[in-house]
């Protein structure tokens, strides 16, 4: 091989790996901290025993979490900012966080026809679990404002959406795996992630429901397994065919757009070069 193609090899290794926010220490363990948290926000109806005084006040658990996760997931998004997000990664998250919540209400209400989903995907993969996490907490809370979809479910919403956009971030060999078969991975990721979305998304709306208004409600005095039988019914009876219609629509968008907005996306990385020094000329 000769030195320029060498040199060639590198620099586009460079560039795969450019992230536009790093994640320091601080920030992992604020996205840990934040991440256990809300598990046990959207997790509690099975993590508290009947006799819990959490059950006690069921129908104020999930807006007592809700005011938590957003102050939380507020002060993660600053300690990723405080990390290193300049100027072009702001500039970049603005445009994507937009065009995201520009797509959310297109077929709103139809069967689960959400395109945002297969943009956070391709967002996370391209920059990062850190842009990631970010993009996705504030694509949901723009396309809230956007929809006027503001309530109680907003802050489980933008954690929901930024794990998912991180975790496209965190899957493996972004370096190395290209073509067909990175986009196959991505259109599986986004298949499971879609379901696991809206499971996770029925955690935080479920317990709202009255336990004597049917048989598929949460029941504070209820068993954990006897809840748990109680909520894979409710999944079904009410979210399995939207659940299913926005995999497929991730997976459609993935195959079909995937390759020109991968290219895109990583051609406008390589361009505003996040983790270039900036430096001033004496002169």
């Amino acid at each position: 091989m000769t030195v320029h193609a060498q040199e060639s090899t590198r620099s586009a290794a460079a560039t795969a790996q450019a992230r536009a926010i790093r994640l320091g220490p601080r920030s992992v363990a604020a996205l840990a901290l934040v991440s256990v948290i809300g598990v046990a926000a959207f997790g509690w109806p099975f993590l508290a025993p009947p006799t819990s005084t959490l059950n006690a006040h069921a129908q104020d658990a999930p807006w007592l979490f809700a005011g938590l996760l957003v102050l939380l997931v507020a002060v993660v998004a600053a300690t990723i900012a405080e990390s290193g997000l300049g100027p072009k990664a702001v500039a970049m998250l603005g445009v994507l966080a937009a065009t995201g919540a520009a797509l959310r209400p297109i077929g709103a209400g139809t069967a689960g026809i959400e395109p945002m989903f297969f943009l956070m995907v391709l967002s996370g993969r391209v920059l990062g679990p850190g842009f990631g996490f970010t993009l996705g907490s504030l694509t949901m809370f723009a396309s809230a404002l956007l929809t006027g979809g503001v309530g109680p479910w907003m802050p489980f919403q933008m954690l929901a959406m930024g794990w998912f956009t991180m975790g496209a971030g965190l899957l493996p060999g972004p370096d190395r795996l290209r073509g067909r078969g990175e986009i196959g991975l991505l259109a599986a990721y986004g298949f499971l992630a879609a379901f696991a979305y809206g499971t996770i998304m029925n955690l935080a709306g479920w317990p709202f429901m009255g336990a004597l208004a049917s048989g598929i409600a949460f029941d504070p005095h209820a068993t954990v397994p006897a809840n748990l039988a109680r909520f894979v019914a409710y999944c079904a009876a009410t979210s399995l065919g939207w659940d299913m219609g926005r995999a497929l629509v991730t997976v459609v968008l993935t195959l079909a757009l995937g390759p020109a907005v991968l290219k895109a996306l990583r051609r406008a990385t390589r361009r505003a070069a996040f983790e270039t020094a900036v430096t001033f000329d004496p002169r």
